[in-house]
C-alpha cells in the first residue's frame, strides 16, 4: 500500500465535506426562522417530491423557479429555506432565487438535514 496517498485522500475527502457545508444555513438560525413562518421549499422534481417530503414543504423544482415562483411565493421578502436531496440543487436554487429579488433564500441543505432540522433533532 502506497502510504502517500491516504493523507491525500483524508485532505480530499476532509476538503470535500467542508466544501458541500459551505453556504448551508445554521441550525441554529433555521429553526428560528422556522418558528418565525418561514416557508420550507423542496426543489427536487415533483416526483421525488411526490415520493416522499415533509410535511410542511412546499415543492417548486429547480427546473420550474423562473416560471412558477410567483405562484409559490406571494411574498418575495419572507425567509425561504431550500432543501433538495443532497443540498447541491438547493445551492443552485438559493442563487437563482437571490437574483429573482429573493434576498431571504437560505440553503437547508440535504433532505436528511432539513428533516432533522424541522423535527428538533
Amino acid at each position: 500500500m502506497n502510504w502517500t496517498a491516504l493523507p491525500i485522500l483524508v485532505a480530499a475527502f476532509v476538503s470535500y465535506f467542508f466544501y458541500k457545508r459551505s453556504g448551508l444555513i445554521s441550525i441554529k438560525d433555521a429553526r428560528a426562522y422556522l418558528k418565525s413562518g418561514a416557508l420550507v421549499i423542496d426543489v427536487r422534481t415533483a416526483g421525488e417530491f411526490v415520493a416522499h417530503h415533509l410535511p410542511i414543504a412546499v415543492n417548486l423544482p429547480l427546473s420550474e423557479i423562473e416560471t412558477n415562483l410567483a405562484r409559490r411565493v406571494k411574498d418575495k421578502d419572507k425567509v425561504l429555506l431550500l432543501h433538495c436531496q443532497s443540498g447541491a440543487r438547493s445551492a443552485t436554487a438559493k442563487k437563482k432565487l437571490i437574483a429573482l429579488g429573493c434576498p431571504n433564500a437560505f440553503n437547508m441543505g440535504s433532505y436528511a438535514r432539513a428533516e432533522r432540522i424541522v423535527n428538533g433533532k
